[in-house]
C-alpha cells in the first residue's frame, strides 16, 4: 500500500498510519482450524488437524498467543492490558 490518505480511516489517516493503529494497545481474537494455526504459529508441532483453536492477535496482525477457548484468549488480552475489538 501507498501513503494514500485512506478516506474511511478514522481522522483521515494515512495507510501507512493506519496500519500501525492501535499497535500495542488493541487486539483481537480470530477463529481458525489447527491447519491455520499451524502456518500463523509456525514453531507448532503435531497439532490434530481440524482442532478449533482461538488466535490472539495484535492490531496489525501479528500472532500474539494460541488458545483452545476464546474466553482464554480474551482474558490473557485483559491480562496484558490490550483492548480486544470485533472484526468482521
Amino acid at each position: 500500500m501507498n501513503n494514500q490518505q485512506i478516506n474511511s480511516a478514522p481522522g483521515g489517516l494515512t495507510a501507512d498510519q493506519f496500519a500501525h493503529w492501535g499497535e500495542g494497545a488493541i487486539a483481537y481474537v480470530r477463529p481458525m482450524k489447527s491447519e491455520e494455526a499451524q502456518a500463523l504459529f509456525p514453531q507448532l508441532q503435531g497439532l490434530r488437524p481440524g482442532l478449533q483453536l482461538f488466535a490472539l492477535l495484535g492490531a496489525d496482525g501479528a500472532p500474539i498467543l494460541l488458545a483452545d477457548t476464546k474466553d482464554a484468549a480474551v482474558a490473557n488480552a485483559w491480562e496484558h492490558q490490550l483492548a480486544t475489538m470485533s472484526v468482521h
